[in-house]
Protein backbone atom coordinates (compact mmCIF):
# COMPACT_ATOMS: atom_id res chain seq x y z
CA UNK A 1 0.00 0.00 0.00
CA UNK A 2 1.52 3.47 -0.59
CA UNK A 3 -0.32 6.70 0.57
CA UNK A 4 0.78 9.71 -1.28
CA UNK A 5 3.86 7.85 -2.81
CA UNK A 6 4.49 6.13 0.80
CA UNK A 7 5.38 2.38 1.14
CA UNK A 8 3.80 1.08 4.06
CA UNK A 9 5.87 -1.36 6.05
CA UNK A 10 4.23 -3.86 8.92
CA UNK A 11 6.66 -5.52 11.29
CA UNK A 12 5.97 -8.73 13.52
CA UNK A 13 7.32 -11.60 15.17
CA UNK A 14 5.79 -15.48 14.77
CA UNK A 15 6.73 -18.37 16.74
CA UNK A 16 8.10 -21.76 14.88
CA UNK A 17 5.95 -23.73 17.01
CA UNK A 18 6.91 -27.02 15.54
CA UNK A 19 10.07 -26.57 15.93
CA UNK A 20 10.55 -27.09 19.81
CA UNK A 21 13.79 -29.27 20.75
CA UNK A 22 14.25 -31.30 23.99
CA UNK A 23 14.93 -27.65 25.73
CA UNK A 24 11.32 -26.78 24.87
CA UNK A 25 12.41 -23.85 22.93
CA UNK A 26 11.14 -23.07 19.46
CA UNK A 27 12.60 -20.27 16.98
CA UNK A 28 10.98 -17.39 16.67
CA UNK A 29 11.21 -14.93 13.70
CA UNK A 30 10.44 -11.16 12.98
CA UNK A 31 9.50 -10.25 9.61
CA UNK A 32 8.80 -7.24 7.55
CA UNK A 33 5.69 -7.38 5.18
CA UNK A 34 5.00 -4.26 2.82
CA UNK A 35 1.16 -3.46 3.10
CA UNK A 36 -0.64 -4.22 0.34
CA UNK A 37 1.39 -5.92 -2.23
CA UNK A 38 2.21 -8.67 1.02
CA UNK A 39 5.57 -9.34 -0.15
CA UNK A 40 8.24 -9.91 2.41
CA UNK A 41 10.69 -7.35 2.90
CA UNK A 42 12.97 -9.07 5.50
CA UNK A 43 13.42 -11.38 8.28
CA UNK A 44 15.44 -12.10 10.98
CA UNK A 45 15.79 -14.36 13.97
CA UNK A 46 15.37 -13.81 17.91
CA UNK A 47 18.56 -14.40 19.56
CA UNK A 48 17.70 -17.88 21.75
CA UNK A 49 18.82 -15.60 24.99
CA UNK A 50 16.81 -12.46 24.21
CA UNK A 51 13.52 -11.54 22.80
CA UNK A 52 11.54 -9.71 19.80
CA UNK A 53 12.26 -6.04 20.97
CA UNK A 54 15.59 -6.04 20.23
CA UNK A 55 15.18 -8.36 17.48
CA UNK A 56 12.96 -5.86 15.56
CA UNK A 57 15.50 -3.63 15.66
CA UNK A 58 17.93 -5.34 14.45
CA UNK A 59 15.86 -6.01 11.27
CA UNK A 60 15.18 -2.27 10.79
CA UNK A 61 18.70 -1.70 11.01
CA UNK A 62 19.34 -4.23 8.10
CA UNK A 63 18.04 -1.96 5.98
CA UNK A 64 20.34 1.00 4.55
CA UNK A 65 17.26 3.22 4.25
CA UNK A 66 13.59 3.39 4.43
CA UNK A 67 13.37 7.03 3.27
CA UNK A 68 9.98 8.11 2.91
CA UNK A 69 8.14 4.92 4.21
CA UNK A 70 5.89 4.39 7.14
CA UNK A 71 6.44 1.17 9.40
CA UNK A 72 3.66 0.29 11.44
CA UNK A 73 4.22 -1.65 14.71
CA UNK A 74 2.22 -3.09 17.31
CA UNK A 75 1.74 -2.52 21.26
CA UNK A 76 4.71 -4.10 22.33
CA UNK A 77 6.61 -2.74 20.08
CA UNK A 78 5.86 0.66 21.02
CA UNK A 79 9.11 1.78 22.41
CA UNK A 80 11.43 5.01 22.86
CA UNK A 81 14.76 2.98 21.33
CA UNK A 82 12.50 1.33 18.26
CA UNK A 83 10.95 4.46 17.25
CA UNK A 84 14.70 6.06 17.23
CA UNK A 85 16.00 3.38 15.01
CA UNK A 86 13.15 4.38 12.73
CA UNK A 87 13.44 7.79 12.63
CA UNK A 88 17.17 6.98 12.12
CA UNK A 89 16.14 4.96 8.78
CA UNK A 90 14.58 8.08 7.04
CA UNK A 91 11.20 7.06 8.06
CA UNK A 92 8.16 7.42 10.28
CA UNK A 93 6.00 5.55 12.56
CA UNK A 94 2.82 4.33 13.69
CA UNK A 95 3.14 2.68 16.96
CA UNK A 96 0.01 1.36 18.92
CA UNK A 97 -0.20 1.81 22.84
CA UNK A 98 -2.76 0.05 24.91
CA UNK A 99 -3.11 -1.11 28.28
CA UNK A 100 0.39 -2.98 28.52
CA UNK A 101 1.57 0.72 29.06
CA UNK A 102 -0.69 2.01 32.20
CA UNK A 103 0.96 4.98 32.28
CA UNK A 104 1.15 6.37 29.19
CA UNK A 105 -2.30 4.97 28.47
CA UNK A 106 -4.17 6.59 31.27
CA UNK A 107 -2.10 10.11 30.40
CA UNK A 108 -3.55 9.70 26.64
CA UNK A 109 -6.71 8.48 28.22
CA UNK A 110 -7.38 12.42 29.89
CA UNK A 111 -7.02 14.36 26.53
CA UNK A 112 -10.08 16.22 25.94
CA UNK A 113 -11.32 13.58 23.10
CA UNK A 114 -14.76 14.70 23.56
CA UNK A 115 -14.31 18.04 21.88
CA UNK A 116 -12.77 16.11 19.08
CA UNK A 117 -14.33 15.54 16.00
CA UNK A 118 -13.87 11.96 14.55
CA UNK A 119 -13.74 10.17 11.47
CA UNK A 120 -15.15 6.75 11.09
CA UNK A 121 -15.82 3.49 8.83
CA UNK A 122 -17.36 0.38 8.51
CA UNK A 123 -15.79 -2.44 7.34
CA UNK A 124 -17.66 -6.15 6.69
CA UNK A 125 -16.40 -9.42 6.63
CA UNK A 126 -16.85 -13.09 7.37
CA UNK A 127 -20.38 -12.31 9.22
CA UNK A 128 -18.47 -9.42 11.01
CA UNK A 129 -18.99 -6.16 11.21
CA UNK A 130 -16.48 -3.20 11.94
CA UNK A 131 -16.65 0.60 12.94
CA UNK A 132 -13.66 2.22 13.51
CA UNK A 133 -13.58 5.79 14.94
CA UNK A 134 -10.47 7.63 14.76
CA UNK A 135 -9.62 11.23 16.32
CA UNK A 136 -6.30 13.07 16.17
CA UNK A 137 -4.61 15.78 17.92
CA UNK A 138 -0.95 16.71 18.21
CA UNK A 139 1.00 15.48 20.25
CA UNK A 140 1.58 16.94 23.81
CA UNK A 141 4.98 18.24 24.80
CA UNK A 142 4.85 15.66 27.32
CA UNK A 143 4.98 12.51 25.01
CA UNK A 144 8.86 11.99 24.83
CA UNK A 145 8.85 9.88 21.69
CA UNK A 146 11.49 10.69 19.14
CA UNK A 147 9.86 12.84 16.20
CA UNK A 148 5.77 11.61 17.84
CA UNK A 149 4.24 14.66 15.92
CA UNK A 150 0.39 13.18 16.33
CA UNK A 151 -1.83 11.40 18.77
CA UNK A 152 -5.34 9.60 17.79
CA UNK A 153 -7.70 7.65 19.83
CA UNK A 154 -8.90 5.06 17.57
CA UNK A 155 -12.09 2.95 18.93
CA UNK A 156 -13.53 -0.50 17.35
CA UNK A 157 -16.65 -2.02 17.54
CA UNK A 158 -17.33 -4.99 16.33
CA UNK A 159 -20.79 -6.89 15.79
CA UNK A 160 -20.83 -10.42 14.98
CA UNK A 161 -23.90 -13.09 15.62
CA UNK A 162 -25.71 -9.84 17.49
CA UNK A 163 -22.73 -9.62 19.95
CA UNK A 164 -20.99 -6.18 19.89
CA UNK A 165 -17.75 -6.14 21.28
CA UNK A 166 -15.39 -2.93 22.05
CA UNK A 167 -12.16 -1.61 22.26
CA UNK A 168 -9.71 1.80 22.51
CA UNK A 169 -6.85 2.34 21.92
CA UNK A 170 -4.22 4.77 21.08
CA UNK A 171 -1.94 5.56 18.12
CA UNK A 172 1.40 7.54 18.27
CA UNK A 173 3.08 8.72 14.82
CA UNK A 174 5.74 11.02 13.60
CA UNK A 175 3.98 11.42 10.68
CA UNK A 176 2.83 15.23 11.16
CA UNK A 177 0.11 15.15 7.71
CA UNK A 178 -1.56 11.80 8.21
CA UNK A 179 -4.82 12.67 8.64
CA UNK A 180 -7.44 10.34 10.70
CA UNK A 181 -8.93 7.84 7.66
CA UNK A 182 -4.96 7.23 6.59
CA UNK A 183 -4.52 6.40 10.39
CA UNK A 184 -7.26 4.16 10.33
CA UNK A 185 -6.41 2.41 7.23
CA UNK A 186 -2.61 2.03 8.06
CA UNK A 187 -3.69 0.21 11.31
CA UNK A 188 -6.07 -1.82 9.79
CA UNK A 189 -3.76 -3.04 7.33
CA UNK A 190 -1.11 -3.74 9.68
CA UNK A 191 -2.81 -7.14 10.21
CA UNK A 192 -1.78 -8.40 6.66
CA UNK A 193 1.50 -9.36 8.07
CA UNK A 194 -0.90 -11.93 10.43
CA UNK A 195 -3.42 -13.14 7.89
CA UNK A 196 -1.39 -12.91 4.42
CA UNK A 197 2.16 -13.97 6.07
CA UNK A 198 1.88 -15.99 9.44
CA UNK A 199 -1.66 -17.63 8.97
CA UNK A 200 -0.75 -18.77 5.19
CA UNK A 201 2.56 -20.38 6.89
CA UNK A 202 0.17 -22.05 9.31
CA UNK A 203 -2.42 -23.47 7.36
CA UNK A 204 -0.84 -23.31 3.87
CA UNK A 205 2.62 -24.65 4.45
CA UNK A 206 1.67 -26.42 7.66
CA UNK A 207 4.51 -24.52 9.77
CA UNK A 208 3.22 -25.44 13.02
CA UNK A 209 2.83 -28.97 12.43
CA UNK A 210 6.70 -29.47 10.91
CA UNK A 211 9.42 -31.13 12.70
CA UNK A 212 12.32 -30.15 11.30
CA UNK A 213 14.13 -28.80 14.31
CA UNK A 214 18.06 -29.13 14.17
CA UNK A 215 19.81 -26.02 14.32
CA UNK A 216 19.06 -23.31 11.97
CA UNK A 217 17.25 -25.17 9.36
CA UNK A 218 13.51 -24.01 11.35
CA UNK A 219 15.00 -20.73 10.67
CA UNK A 220 15.86 -21.51 6.66
CA UNK A 221 12.52 -23.46 6.16
CA UNK A 222 10.60 -20.46 7.53
CA UNK A 223 12.19 -18.09 5.45
CA UNK A 224 11.71 -20.40 2.18
CA UNK A 225 7.84 -20.37 3.10
CA UNK A 226 8.17 -16.56 3.28
CA UNK A 227 9.92 -16.44 0.16
CA UNK A 228 7.43 -18.71 -1.59
CA UNK A 229 4.50 -16.24 -0.71
CA UNK A 230 6.33 -13.07 -1.53
CA UNK A 231 6.79 -14.51 -5.17
CA UNK A 232 3.52 -15.86 -5.58
CA UNK A 233 2.35 -12.17 -4.01
CA UNK A 234 4.30 -10.60 -6.98
CA UNK A 235 3.38 -12.65 -9.57
CA UNK A 236 -0.35 -11.34 -8.37
CA UNK A 237 -1.70 -14.91 -6.38
CA UNK A 238 -3.95 -13.73 -4.01
CA UNK A 239 -5.15 -17.43 -3.19
CA UNK A 240 -1.48 -19.14 -2.14
CA UNK A 241 -2.91 -22.51 -2.11
CA UNK A 242 -4.62 -22.38 -5.17
CA UNK A 243 -1.40 -20.72 -6.59
CA UNK A 244 0.83 -23.75 -5.08
CA UNK A 245 -1.87 -25.98 -6.99
CA UNK A 246 -1.05 -24.38 -10.06
CA UNK A 247 2.47 -24.34 -10.04
CA UNK A 248 2.56 -27.92 -8.79
CA UNK A 249 1.88 -29.91 -12.19
CA UNK A 250 4.43 -28.07 -13.92
CA UNK A 251 8.07 -27.14 -12.87
CA UNK A 252 8.46 -24.79 -15.57
CA UNK A 253 5.68 -22.70 -14.29
CA UNK A 254 8.37 -22.43 -10.91
CA UNK A 255 11.19 -21.75 -12.91
CA UNK A 256 10.02 -18.68 -14.91
CA UNK A 257 8.36 -17.34 -11.41
CA UNK A 258 11.72 -17.55 -9.98
CA UNK A 259 13.16 -15.87 -13.01
CA UNK A 260 11.15 -13.43 -13.07
CA UNK A 261 11.89 -12.49 -9.89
Amino acid sequence: MRTAGRPVIAIDGKTVRGAKGKDKKASHLVAALAHGTGAVLGQVAVDEKSNEIPAVRDLLKAFASLASAVVTIDAMHTQHDTAQVILGRGADYVMTVKANMPTLYKQLKKLPWAAVPSVSAVSTDHGRRARRAVKVVLAPSWIDFDGAAQVAQLRRTVTKKGKKTGEVVYLITSDRDADPATLAAWVRSHWEIENRLHWVRDVTYQEDKSLVRTGNAPRVMASLRSLAISLLRLDGHANIAAANRHHAPDPQRTLKLLQAA
